[in-house]
């Protein structure tokens, strides 16, 4: 299979061309603007629709107008920019419209910094918009995963009629790396049961819709969607789990900082400590499952994050607190290094 040197953003905007993304819509901020620029050279010549929006808020709903049609339809931005797109998610999960949404996250909180960042783990699960609801959430630590998850992303969301988000961030979205892009066939997911494609007098009207007056018809609603979500967390789950079988200590990350985290792991493993790795693929739903097997044996589970600590507290809950986890982190664009995050274990592990 050939492979291609290719940056991160540049093989996310590739990777949905290729799953059949039919429309964009964006609006360009660091450090993301390289995904738009891509798709803006390369959507028309794919037979796809790209609009730079007038701002983020104009380029979400766009995606709701789009994607009501059943047509594959995305947007991208980094941090701020998302949570200007907030609300049209809250709208795309309550007229179940499923849609792709990536966001390359950036130091916060405001206008923060351009580097790369970890912070958007409690919007990206808890607090996507308002209303009871959720989005899937993929987090990628290549840009070989990136390019897979995309089309795992957009199938998924197609399956279940939900919004799917790529929690990525600045130093994937800006690293170069040697990238192939498998045979892509779009999920022929039939959607001519809800589409608002046209009728052409054959069928009854389809409309999409989040408004609902009725307070019981609003929450039969709500509770039909959140069934969904069973289904969802019992079947969609995934993690990478490194070196867990025999492990002491257990090290959480997920993303860029998994990178670092399996530099660190290898090393303590060196230096006699037995150190293992759990990274979740997905976000939400957050993998309990493959949590809990991967820390069978260890005694202390220890977080790392590029972010004050958000994805601890879903690993506290997954092991229903029945082990001690402690937490290492740097927030505002600063990346930690293998040698930080190994004198945490060597810590722990009682060798300091």
């Amino acid at each position: 299979m050939e492979r291609s040197l290719m940056k991160g953003n540049e093989a996310l905007a590739e990777a949905a061309i290729r799953a059949g993304c039919k429309c964009f819509f964006g609006y360009p901020i660091t450090p993301q603007t390289e995904l738009s620029a891509y798709m803006a050279k390369r959507m028309h010549k794919a037979g796809g629709v790209f609009l730079q929006a007038e701002s983020e808020i104009a380029a979400i709903n766009m995606v709701l107008g789009a994607a009501s049609t059943g047509v594959r339809a995305m947007t991208s931005s980094s941090s701020p920019g998302v949570s200007l797109k907030s609300e049209g998610i809250s709208y795309l999960a309550g007229s179940d419209v499923p849609a792709l949404i990536i966001n390359v996250q950036r130091g916060g909180p405001g206008l923060g910094g351009i580097q790369p960042s970890q912070a958007d783990y409690w919007q990206a699960t808890r607090a996507m918009g308002h209303g009871d609801f959720h989005v899937l959430v993929f987090a990628p630590c290549s840009v070989q995963e990136m390019v897979d998850m995309v089309v795992k992303a957009f199938d998924t969301a197609d399956k279940y009629r939900i919004p799917a988000m790529i929690l990525a961030d600045g130093l994937l979205g800006q690293m170069m790396e040697p990238v192939s892009f498998p045979e892509i066939n779009p999920d022929s997911v039939d959607k001519s049961s809800w589409a608002a494609c046209g009728h052409g007098n054959k069928r009854e009207h389809h409309v999409i819709n989040s408004l609902y007056l009725q307070a019981n018809e609003l929450e039969d609603k709500v509770n039909e969607r959140f069934k969904r979500y069973e289904i969802i967390k019992e079947n969609e789950t995934d993690a990478e789990l490194y070196l867990t079988d025999d492990c002491d200590i257990l090290v959480c990350a997920y993303g860029a900082s998994a990178r670092i985290v399996k530099s660190a792991v290898n090393s303590a493993r060196e230096a006699g400590i037995k150190a293992g790795m759990f990274r979740p693929k997905t976000l939400w739903p957050f993998p309990v499952k493959e949590l809990n097997k991967a820390c069978k044996n260890a005694s202390e589970l220890l977080c790392v994050e590029m972010s004050k600590g958000q994805m601890i507290d879903d690993v506290k809950l997954a092991i229903n607190c029945s082990k001690p986890v402690s937490f290492f982190g740097r927030t505002g664009g600063v990346i930690p290094t293998p040698v930080e995050v190994l004198e945490q274990i060597k810590k722990i592990g009682g060798k300091i």
